[in-house]
């Protein structure tokens, strides 16, 4: 997920229906964030992004969404490759 950054942020106005603007409000409500984000996401996609920033934002998205099976418990080097080492 990518991080807005104000400081960076240059405001964009658009015309929108107001048919299409209460749908898209509806969506964005669905997923817990504003047309903004949305809006910001689709141009990100339609331009593209640098591959670091792909990638970079699908782990984000996985460790937000996945959740670990340690129950909070630090898992020490020796242990995490015990298996491998015999």
């Amino acid at each position: 997920m990518w991080t807005h950054n104000p400081c960076m942020a240059k405001n964009l106005t658009i015309s929108v229906d107001e048919e299409l603007l209460a749908r898209a409000r509806t969506l964005a409500a669905k997923q817990g964030t504003s047309v903004n984000a949305l809006l910001r996401g689709f141009l990100e996609t339609l331009v593209g992004k640098q591959p670091g920033e792909l990638v970079a934002d699908e782990l984000l998205m996985l460790m937000g969404t996945q959740g670990g099976r340690s129950g909070g418990r630090k898992i020490g080097r020796d242990e995490l490759y015990e298996d491998r080492i015999g």
